[in-house]
């Protein structure tokens, strides 16, 4: 797996590439990188600033942990209902 670009490589390609004073195949070209690369960064960094409808990376980051949380309250709530029913089992005989 090729190694990730750093953030700051991101934004500067970005950067040049709003100034659309080259078309993107060129752009892709010069930084070493693939047009479908560049398009996709070019759509995020219109999302993050609120340009077009999208989810940015905050609201991406809350929305994993959310259900990371449910998730885990979920296998909380199944070891309670284990426990009771382990529990009540000796209470009320059939």
């Amino acid at each position: 797996m090729p190694k990730p670009f750093a953030e700051e490589f991101r934004r500067d390609v970005v950067a040049v590439a709003r100034k659309r004073e080259a078309p993107l195949t060129q752009i892709a070209k010069d930084f070493g990188m693939s047009e479908p690369t560049l398009h996709n960064w070019l759509e995020k960094a219109y999302i993050e600033d609120g340009n077009r409808p999208g989810m940015t990376k905050d609201e991406s980051a809350e929305l994993r942990e959310a259900k990371k949380r449910i998730r885990l309250l979920g296998q909380e709530a199944e070891v309670m209902r284990r426990a009771v029913a382990y529990l009540s089992r000796d209470v009320n005989p059939k």
